[in-house]
């Protein structure tokens, strides 16, 4: 009898299992359209014939610029930043959500036992038709029981593939997350080397000051200057210590700023100059590719794709609630009053069932009322995404733009550079000779030094245009196999 209630059960198993196959609520995603431009608007014109090629860059993307000093901080902060920590733990928790939804594909089974002891009353109906007697003794037990939701339209599979999609987009997420860490560290570090080139620029006009100073006080003291020159001279100097000292503020919080994005104290953090800080690199080139590609470059985007996938399965669940729901129950152990009779197969108790069906007929709309939320929602991630596709792009064009202007900038601020510094060494042998005041050196020693420090920042705005279009590609981001199928589903 037992087998043949097992064979019922299996029979209607394998039948519910191909009617499920045959339909499942809720449509397939496909993912949305790409971008349709054909390149950037800003490319740069030399090298055209690699822009159709997509940006390549390595996963440690900060190795083109071949710092070492900006590796060992990278491999770091990567390794101690507390938000890299806590991405991960999102990630960790998102993956675990998705086993709880799978969980629901299986068969529920568990065991029990249990020992008790009863007396029934005497004086009940049941004791009355006794004869006035009331039964009393011990109870064990010992059983397994299991359950199971019959997945006939794939409502359970739609909320599997939502649940793997979300866990999809943490581990998007979290990738964001490290790319968002190396390209601020990089930032960061560019900025405080610029800032320790303006230092250099500083005190070497700090030394000339001194030297101008002892030159007019010199000629003051042979009669041939005035005390007005000698004041000119004590101003620029101080003014100069001043301009020192503001430098060096900026370049504290910049290693500030360093210092927590690799997980340290900022007291801890000691960045110290290069040999020579008022050189600083040129910028490398950085392959830029198609628009169409930033969907599989950037983590942001490959998140905001699985987003839409999750969305998209969610309204298959909510479909699902319109459809019957059916589920198998049984359990099977054994009953005695004696412990010594557990195992006898007179003590042998089972059963198969219910096969229960539930069919909603009247909710009051709470079935619809969800079904339009979830297609609400998904709406809504497709504007999202809308949006984040449109900001990547223009992310790109701007960081490709800040490089052009940049670059022409650098060329006309050398010409300038080297005009300003000849006109201090003609300014300062007028004075020396006694054709001109000291004015004339002042101004010529105030435009020699802006001119230098304008070069250094604009240098320095080079650099940090560069790491913004390596960060606005997504850098040397890999998407993982399985998001790597979610963008370019069908």
């Amino acid at each position: 009898m037992f087998h043949s209630a097992l064979q019922r059960v299996a029979l209607a198993v394998a039948i519910t299992a191909a009617l499920s196959g045959c339909a499942t609520v809720g449509t397939d995603f496909g993912t949305p359209e790409n971008v349709k431009d054909a390149s950037f608007r800003h490319l740069p014109q030399a090298g055209t014939t690699g822009v159709q090629q997509a940006a390549h860059l390595p996963a440690q993307w900060w190795t083109v610029f071949n710092d070492p000093v900006l590796s060992r901080l990278e491999e770091t902060a990567l390794r101690d930043n507390p938000s890299v920590k806590a991405a991960a733990q999102r990630l960790v928790q998102a993956q675990e959500q998705a086993g709880l939804s799978r969980a629901n594909q299986r068969p529920s089974v568990g065991v029990s036992a249990s020992v008790s002891n009863s007396r029934t009353s005497a004086e009940t109906s049941q004791g009355i038709a006794l004869g006035g007697r009331s039964i009393k003794g011990n109870n064990y037990a010992v059983g397994a029981n299991f359950s199971y939701e019959l997945d006939l339209l794939g409502r359970v599979r739609r909320l599997v593939e939502a649940s793997d999609a979300q866990a999809l987009a943490a581990e998007a997420d979290r990738d964001g997350v490290l790319l968002m860490l190396s390209s601020q560290l990089a930032t960061a570090y560019w900025q405080l080397r610029g800032l320790d080139a303006e230092m250099a620029i500083l005190n070497g006009a700090l030394g000339t000051r001194q030297e101008s100073e002892q030159l007019v006080t010199a000629r003051f003291d042979a009669g041939l200057s005035n005390e007005l020159d000698v004041s000119r001279a004590h101003i620029e100097l101080a003014n100069a210590k001043a301009d020192l000292h503001e430098v060096q503020r900026q370049r504290n919080l910049v290693e500030h700023q360093l210092a927590t994005l690799v997980g340290a104290s900022p007291s801890a953090m000691l960045t110290a100059a290069t040999a020579t800080p008022a050189v600083l690199p040129a910028p490398p080139a950085i392959p830029v590719g198609l628009p169409a590609s930033l969907l599989s470059q950037r983590p942001d985007l490959a998140a905001s794709v699985a987003t839409l996938r999750a969305a998209n399965a969610q309204i298959g669940v909510a479909e699902g609630a319109f459809y019957p729901s059916v589920s198998l129950t049984g359990n099977f152990g054994y009953a005695s009053e004696a412990l010594r009779n557990i195992g006898e197969s007179g003590a042998r108790q089972f059963s198969v069932g219910p096969l229960a069906l539930s069919l909603p007929i009247f909710d009051g709309g709470r079935n619809q009322a969800n079904l339009a939320i979830a297609k609400s929602r998904y709406e809504e991630a497709v504007a999202n995404h809308e949006t984040r596709l449109l900001t990547a792009l223009r992310e790109v064009e701007d960081a490709l733009s800040d490089v052009q202007e940049r670059q022409l900038q650098g060329e006309a601020q050398s010409a300038s550079q080297t005009a300003a510094a000849r006109g201090y060494l003609v300014a300062r042998a007028r004075y020396e000779r006694g054709v001109s005041t000291y004015l004339d050196v002042t101004d010529a020693q105030r435009s020699a030094l802006a001119a230098d420090r304008a070069a250094v920042q604009i240098n320095t705005q080079r650099l940090l245009a560069t790491v913004a279009v390596a960060r606005s590609l997504g850098a040397g981001w890999q998407p993982s196999a399985q998001l790597a199928a979610v963008s370019i589903a069908k």
